[in-house]
């Protein structure tokens, strides 16, 4: 579900946006593919000892950053498969979409070899991006779970809290048995 609202939103984009706007779309798509690469990396190698501590003096985030590291399997599959994945499958469709608007633009360009140069390039970025992401994220896995916690934490604070609301039903649950 969330590969076909991605590629539609990205579609629709591409088709009113002009080529320097589509190749920068392609360009976010590819690094948001290795950034959530480098996130499930840092949660498989991140240790939870930096962020008991920081919970202890409630450092904001610190609790996020705690279930990271204890569902390192979860979180790697959504951002390293899931996430990663897509993006992966988006770019790919949105390089040849950028490669139908510069032949129907530019008619006298050769298909194939455009294809080949695009292609290669996207899978040269993606691929390099995501050797050199898995390095930094085993390397600086306590700092970029922290980001992600902090990120996680401020989300949570947007939304009502659901965990009153929660507590207070239990209540009245047992109330009423």
């Amino acid at each position: 579900m969330i590969s076909v609202l991605l590629n539609i939103s990205s579609t629709a984009a591409l088709a009113l946006s002009p080529l320097h706007i589509s190749f920068l779309l392609l360009f976010l798509i590819v690094l948001i593919g290795i950034i959530f690469d480098i996130i499930a990396v840092a949660a498989a190698a991140g240790q939870e000892a930096p962020f008991h501590a920081m919970a202890t003096d409630r450092v904001p985030g610190a609790k996020q950053c705690v279930w990271l590291v204890r569902n390192a399997d979860r979180v790697s599959t959504f951002c390293g498969d899931i996430v990663g994945d897509i993006a992966g499958t988006i770019s790919g469709a949105t390089a040849a979409a950028i490669i139908y608007q510069l032949i129907i633009t530019n008619p006298q360009l050769n298909e194939g070899i455009l294809n080949t140069v695009l292609l290669g390039l996207v899978a040269a970025l993606t691929v390099g991006g995501k050797a050199a992401g898995k390095s930094f994220a085993i390397n600086r896995s306590t700092d970029i779970l922290y980001v992600v916690g902090r990120m996680i934490y401020a989300f949570e604070k947007m939304r009502p809290n659901q965990k009153k609301k929660s507590k207070q039903n239990k209540r009245i649950n047992k109330k009423s048995k």
